[in-house]
């Protein structure tokens, strides 16, 4: 197997612990969530156990993401850790909306959430989580940060991605689009419960220091939360937000914070 292959299904079997979180996971729930064969994924859980990539509770069976990549991630936390800033707006964002707030980051074809703080309305959505991953234009999040790409790269993704097969038709290229036309002339983007019905989203987009969309501010709740006019101030304020945590993140890396 070539090396580039294999570091590749490394990853996929690490992706799959992340998500599992805190149950861990059976050799063939990894399997199952890679696609990978069962064989395939205990040698390779295996050999990263071997360098302390994962770690296998003994009674259970199961494995967790182990202590190296805790380490590798604190000496990773100095350059790539955003979290610190994007805190703040999350929690200013819940506590001036009553919704629950997060913050997500763009990693390759996906967004992956970081941060969550609910705010004081007592009905909740759960579509996001921390840790919660999805595929660029579901979810508002993955929808603002597609559509802010160049038509190019859009092109390119459209072109190489199916989202309808788990999706459904909403995503087609076709209805997808006009989603993205939409968040581009708002600005914002607005998820009307394609995911989940009855649970909307609302995101901007975050920008990194070459101006591409690199983050994502989001807000959630029931449809009956996110009816005109309310839907207009609450993409006011994300865009504020999200202008306020762009600023902030750049100021830091220009002074060697990121």
């Amino acid at each position: 197997m070539p090396p580039a292959h294999l570091i590749g299904r490394a990853a996929l079997v690490l992706r799959a612990l992340s998500a599992a979180g805190e149950p861990g996971a059976s050799t063939s729930d990894v399997s199952r969530l890679t696609g990978l064969a069962r064989p395939t994924v205990h040698r390779l859980l295996a050999a990263l156990a071997d360098e302390g990539f994962v770690d296998r509770d003994q009674r259970s069976g199961r494995w967790y993401l182990g202590p190296e990549l805790y380490l590798l991630g604190e000496s990773a936390a100095a350059r790539y850790d955003v979290t610190q800033h994007a805190r703040a707006s999350v929690h200013r964002l819940a506590a001036a909306t009553g919704e629950s707030a997060f913050f997500s980051a763009r990693r390759g074809d996906e967004t992956v959430c970081l941060l969550r703080e609910d705010g004081d309305f007592p009905i909740r959505s759960f579509v996001l989580y921390e840790g919660a991953r999805f595929p660029l234009g579901v979810v508002s999040a993955g929808l603002v940060v597609l559509s802010l790409l160049s038509d190019r790269e859009i092109d390119d993704y459209l072109a190489r991605v199916d989202l309808t097969e788990r999706w459904g038709a909403a995503h087609a290229p076709g209805p997808l689009r006009e989603r993205i036309a939409e968040t581009r002339e708002r600005g914002y983007a607005v998820n009307p419960g394609l995911v989940v019905e009855g649970s909307w989203g609302m995101a901007a987009a975050v920008f990194g220091s070459s101006g591409e969309p690199a983050w994502a501010l989001t807000l959630t709740g029931v449809e009956s939360r996110f009816r005109e006019p309310r839907r207009a101030q609450l993409g006011a304020l994300l865009l504020k937000e999200a202008h306020a945590l762009t600023t902030a993140l750049r100021a830091d890396r220009q002074h060697g914070g990121l």
